[in-house]
């Protein structure tokens, strides 16, 4: 098994991604809905919103496997991201990158995977939109069409968690300083 290279930015890739904090954020159906979608698009059992931390992957949304990550070294989206172009692999067992991966020698047998990598700033690339098949399988150009409109679709709904985010954080600071002006004014 071939462990994915770290992307050359990775110590700010990971700053960016933490400073979203969408890690261990709870599911929306925003989320949910996109990777049903893209489930339904390939017929594939298997979707995912997989964000890739320093040692494991979290899934912010999951459709049809029974986990909410994996360790990175095993995760194939961590080979993702280190290219902005999708990512498809018609047969793990045939890539020598992942054929004696644990998730394709084991449960749940991966045998298809097409992922596309996710990134707000076009710099950073924190995971990917994915689908995943216990059998091989050679997508539709259409297929890889759609899995990029719907990454795209992602894409804005991360930066609108971002911006919600920031706004939060602005209203927080602002009631702060009210508070604190309040105080000020009390004493004079």
């Amino acid at each position: 098994m071939a462990i994915a290279s770290l992307p050359e930015n990775e110590t700010s890739r990971l700053a960016a991604l933490r400073q979203l904090n969408l890690i261990h954020s709870p599911a929306t159906p925003e989320f949910d809905s996109i990777v049903e979608a893209a489930a339904e698009i390939f017929d594939c059992p298997i979707s995912l919103v997989s964000l890739v931390e320093e040692d494991t992957q979290w899934f912010k949304a999951n459709c049809g496997l029974d986990a909410t990550g994996t360790s990175r070294d095993v995760a194939f989206c961590a080979h993702a991201i280190l290219s902005a172009e999708l990512m498809v692999v018609p047969d793990a067992t045939q890539d020598r990158r992942f054929q004696n991966n644990a998730l394709v020698t084991g449960a749940p047998h991966i045998r298809f995977y097409a992922g596309c990598p996710l990134s707000i700033d076009g710099e950073h690339r924190l995971g990917t939109l994915c689908v995943i098949d216990t059998k091989p399988r050679q997508p539709t150009d259409a297929q890889l069409r759609q899995l990029r409109r719907l990454g795209t679709a992602v894409e804005g709904l991360i930066r609108a968690h971002e911006s919600t985010q920031k706004s939060e954080t602005i209203l927080e600071n602002a009631m702060a300083q009210e508070q604190q002006f309040r105080r000020h004014a009390g004493l004079l």
